[in-house]
């Protein structure tokens, strides 16, 4: 009799333990339900490479079990499942039916949700990285069920889980992150106002942005460089002036005003005399990003905005065959190439150097002995756009130089 009871004491105490590790079990497998599934791949990549040391560690540590959601998702579900449907049985042998219905639902719903998963809403990444071993062992053990439903799941959902921001949620979502928001963010609004820009760059094109041609400062090739047209551009104040031919919305290349240091105003040099440079034609709608793009190529800081009415390669090359040989032009260039390659100070591997390594007469236009290109009414000019028109948009500030502030102060 002591024999039976002591035996029925055992598997009464061995029920309770069964019990307890059921419900912790099943809370485990809710708790990293929520908390490992809803850290996005992106999430995790982005703290391992820029989070707190031990969120690198943590994220480095989930990111391999959680590249397969549907199969992990699988696992811990079935996991849960299993669990919460054996604790019945168990409670079965110590109280009645409906005792242990009611003990179950308790336990489960207290001790096996609620607290667990509120647990690992704050703590999944570090609950998640200690306990990655033993759920690689939970994913092996419940395979054979758990793969062949994660590949049904990944044909019917498809397995791109990448939680990517558009461009707008982007752009609110940095702009939370500002210390104007009051939300604890760590953004200025300088920082934030740049963020906002660039990514409003590639929506902007070149019609935004330009200066349109009946407020462009330009001249004419036939004209002469006397002392009036001299003083006119340093009124202006303007490094590069566009240079038109017949009609000013005919512009075929640009000035380098510093090339003028050498021009003397008594001389009436002809503008066909000095060095014109070769002059980007973009269309309207062409975006920001792509003008930006090339004018990084060294070629020009300043392009013409034409108006196409055909299909056609976004950057034309038209203007691209003006050259005027003057004296002394070959010395010119040669000086030019010696300086490039002093400036250059032998970094020759460096990116820079690279970019910049090209000849320094391939910008220049030809006009000697060529008839003045004209073009058709439909490409006429409508603006002007130079690098500082891109930066503004990208800074969303006006940029004002020492001319500026002058002619306001006028």
């Amino acid at each position: 009799m002591a024999v039976e009871y002591k035996c029925c004491e055992t598997q009464f105490f061995l029920n309770i333990l069964i019990i307890v590790f059921l419900v912790l079990f099943a809370g485990l497998m809710s708790g990293l339900t929520l908390g490992l599934m809803s850290l996005s791949l992106v999430d995790l990549e982005v703290l391992a490479k820029s989070g707190t040391p031990k969120d690198r560690i943590y994220a480095a540590k989930i990111l391999p079990v959680v590249t397969r959601q549907h199969l992990l998702l699988c696992t811990l579900l079935i996991c849960n499942a299993a669990a919460m449907e054996a604790l019945p049985i168990f409670l079965d042998s110590l109280v009645t039916a409906w005792g242990a219905i009611l003990i179950s639902v308790t336990l489960i719903l207290l001790f096996g949700e609620i607290i667990p998963q509120s647990v690992c809403t704050r703590y999944g990444l570090a609950i998640g990285a200690s306990v990655t071993p033993f759920v690689r062992i939970l994913v092996w053990v419940c395979f054979p069920v758990a793969y062949p439903i994660s590949k049904l799941l990944d044909y019917l959902l498809g397995q791109e889980h990448v939680a990517l921001f558009r461009r707008a949620e982007l752009k609110t979502l940095v702009n939370l992150h500002g210390n104007e928001a009051g939300k604890g963010g760590e953004l200025t609004h300088d920082e934030t106002t740049i963020i906002a820009g660039a990514l409003e760059l590639s929506e902007k094109t070149a019609s935004d942005a330009m200066t349109p041609i009946s407020d462009t400062f330009s001249i004419d090739i036939n004209a002469k460089l006397d002392r009036s047209l001299m003083n006119l551009i340093l009124e202006k104040g303007h490094s590069r002036v566009p240079v038109y031919y017949d009609h000013p919305t005919n512009i075929i290349g640009l000035i380098l005003v510093k090339n003028l240091l050498t021009v003397h105003p008594d001389d009436e040099v002809p503008v066909t005399s000095v060095t014109i440079r070769k002059i980007l034609k973009v269309p309207e709608s062409l975006p920001l990003y792509d003008i930006l793009n090339e004018f990084q190529k060294g070629h020009s800081h300043m392009a013409v905005v034409v108006r196409q009415g055909h299909k056609k390669s976004p950057i034309s090359d038209e203007t691209k065959e003006v050259r005027v040989d003057i004296d002394g032009e070959k010395s010119n260039s040669l000086k030019s190439k010696r300086s490039l390659q002093k400036w250059k100070g032998g970094s020759s591997g460096s990116l820079r150097s690279r970019k910049w390594n090209k000849d320094m007469n391939s910008d220049i236009l030809e006009i000697q002995g060529k008839p003045l290109p004209k073009v058709p009414e439909e490409e006429a000019a409508v603006g002007i756009i130079t690098m500082e028109d891109v930066i503004e948009e990208l800074l969303q500030e006006e940029i004002f130089d020492e001319t500026d502030h002058q002619f306001e102060d006028l």
